[in-house]
């Protein structure tokens, strides 16, 4: 087991490197002067190059990439132009947010997609199962944006029962465990708990339906097992795979969450990458890609252990 961790953080490695040069290039190579938001307008040639040179724009690319990279490696990001802010700090406190909506919205997802993915598998065919699989197909087909907006209308602005944005109360940036921050997630959290609710569940029925038809089922029901035995053994099988979709999911729902956190205006890395787009701010922007891009690999690293604890044979491969 030791043997194939170590290997797949060797696999990881050239794909951590390869994400951040991606990450440098896609930023640096977008339209516009990423200086405009911090100069006059009246800036003098000699003002504009000293800003360069201060943030380091005035180099070539590799150098600024080689730079940018080693300062990454000593956890230095770097220093927000919009608000003079270090931007590790701003990411850290972004991420924050974002992780807590994120595995509350995957959690609920995962508990509700698997099921009714479980329904669906063990009654293919039946209302039941067209119900579910409805269920799943809205999941992942309506607007999650406008699913946002239609929560805010009818729970916040018609019915009053829940505060339409933010993380707290009184415009408060930080998320807090108590009961008048709790008021805050839900709304976002169920609208973003709809996205891996519906893959979970299409992941979930298909699995189902097609460890009931194989012949080691059929075996144990001969043996005299009883359904919920039965039920045990298509939990265990099904599990690795629903397990690295959940995963995924998580990290989809980490990064590209930029619609529903500006929704509800919640102080993520979704609405921080929005603000850092809008206002060119290029080292806020990459490195907020480059700890959400890590993260994502780490994840992966992550469900792999985990599928390979779960099922042995996968290690044997």
């Amino acid at each position: 087991m030791l043997s194939f961790i170590l290997k797949r953080v060797a696999y990881a490695a050239p794909v951590a490197l390869g994400v951040s040069v991606v990450c440098f290039l896609l930023v640096h190579l977008a339209p516009g002067d990423p200086l405009s938001a911090i100069l006059p307008v009246d800036a003098t040639a000699e003002m504009q190059a000293q800003m360069r040179a201060a943030y380091g724009f005035d180099k070539p690319l590799p150098v600024q990439y080689g730079l940018w990279l080693w300062k990454v490696l000593h956890g230095d990001l770097g220093t927000s132009i919009a608000t003079g802010r270090p931007v590790l700090a701003e990411v850290a406190r972004a991420v924050s947010n974002s992780l807590i909506l994120a595995s509350v919205a995957t959690l609920i997802g995962f508990t509700f997609g698997t099921f009714f993915g479980f329904v669906a598998g063990y009654a293919r065919d039946s209302w039941l199962d067209r119900t579910a699989s409805a269920i799943a197909v809205f999941g992942v087909s309506v607007p999650h944006y406008w699913l946002g907006i239609v929560m805010v209308i009818v729970f916040s602005a018609t019915l009053g029962w829940l505060p339409p944005t933010g993380a707290g109360p009184q415009g408060s940036g930080d998320w807090w465990p108590d009961p008048e921050h709790l008021r805050y997630l839900v709304l976002p959290a169920i609208t973003m708990s709809v996205i891996p609710m519906g893959v979970i569940s299409r992941t979930v029925r298909a699995l189902v339906g097609d460890i009931l038809h194989q012949d080691f089922v059929q075996a144990l029901r001969a043996k005299g097992l009883s359904e919920f035995g039965v039920f045990k053994h298509v939990v265990k099988n099904a599990a690795p795979t629903a397990i690295a979709i959940m995963g995924l999911q998580l990290g989809y729902l980490l990064g590209g969450s930029i619609l529903i956190e500006t929704v509800f205006a919640w102080p993520g890395t979704g609405f921080l990458l929005n603000a850092a787009i809008f206002q060119r701010d290029l080292p806020l922007l990459q490195g907020t890609i480059l700890v959400l891009a890590m993260f994502f690999v780490t994840l992966n690293l992550l469900v792999d252990v985990v599928q390979t604890a779960l099922d042995p044979r996968i290690q044997r491969a």
